[in-house]
């Protein structure tokens, strides 16, 4: 009997795709895809509709379900996307199998039922496994991408480094900032790291804990951490908490703050006024 009715579905695909593709069109002004151009949403509907008639012809195809999934994560589309449009093509499926059948008992359509719930379950859990892992892939990249920008050291003279910090600084965010920081002094031989803090927006207890605890390990590899980016309102906070940035030099800008690292490792900005004292400092340089 599932034979019988598969070839029905399958012989009768165009009376069903385009019954689908309209019941499809009509849930768009009410849900998730309202913002979905319409050639956009009608290709992806097409494709959508082969795909499912694919695998009930070939009793299920991973690759192509695979493939499917992903192109909706990479669209950004949504699960239920994938879960309402089987359900929609489960129920006028089953009503057009019905409409062209002259025995409608009971049993026949619980014989109906059954055959095309076969066919359709097996697609949702793949199409919902291959999206979850999918889904769950792109989210494990992008978390690592936001780490690797989370708290970057970055060269900006020899011996000189720069770790500028944005957002909040939590407890997994402060370890990445110790790990890389650490790193960092070695890879790059830095003297003086400039720890810039103008775009943290709120320093409490455990962030400066945080920080200097970051400080306190880069002084521990022989190199000096200047704090930067100390705003008024952050230098209450600081006082009104007790905390103790005794050890570290602390400076108001960066600008400030490079010019310290400069001191620091015996180095100076001078104005040249003259082309006669670029030549001078030229030859100075190449020993002349």
């Amino acid at each position: 009997m599932d034979d019988k009715f598969k070839r029905i579905a399958l012989e009768n695909s165009d009376s069903i795709v385009q019954m689908w593709m309209e019941e499809v069109d009509i849930s768009k002004d009410d849900n998730y895809t309202t913002t979905i151009s319409d050639e956009l949403f009608e290709s992806t509907n097409r494709e959508f509709v082969n795909v499912i008639f694919t695998s009930i012809k070939n009793q299920g195809s991973s690759k192509i379900l695979e493939d499917f999934s992903e192109k909706l994560v990479n669209l950004g589309w949504p699960l239920s996307y994938i879960t309402d449009g089987l359900h929609i093509f489960r129920r006028v499926t089953i009503d057009y199998i019905l409409s062209q059948s002259e025995q409608v008992d009971s049993a026949f359509i619980s014989n109906v039922l059954q055959s095309v719930d076969a066919w359709v379950e097996p697609i949702i859990r793949q199409l919902v496994n291959e999206y979850s892992g999918s889904w769950e892939n792109i989210v494990s990249l992008q978390r690592l991408a936001l780490q690797e920008l989370s708290a970057p050291l970055i060269p900006v003279m020899d011996n000189i480094t720069i770790m500028p910090l944005i957002g909040t600084i939590d407890t997994e965010r402060a370890k990445l900032i110790m790990e890389n920081v650490l790193e960092g002094v070695i890879k790059h031989n830095s003297e003086v790291v400039l720890m810039d803090i103008t775009g943290v927006p709120v320093v409490d207890t455990m962030v400066a804990h945080h920080i200097i605890q970051a400080a306190e390990a880069v002084r521990l590899v022989g190199a000096t951490c200047i704090l930067v980016g100390i705003r008024p309102e952050i230098a209450q906070t600081i006082v009104n908490l007790g905390i103790d940035l005794g050890k570290f030099p602390t400076k108001s800008s960066l600008k400030k703050g490079f010019q310290k690292a400069l001191e620091i490792t015996n180095r100076k900005v001078e104005t040249i006024s003259s082309k006669e004292e670029i030549k001078n400092m030229l030859k100075s340089l190449n020993g002349e």
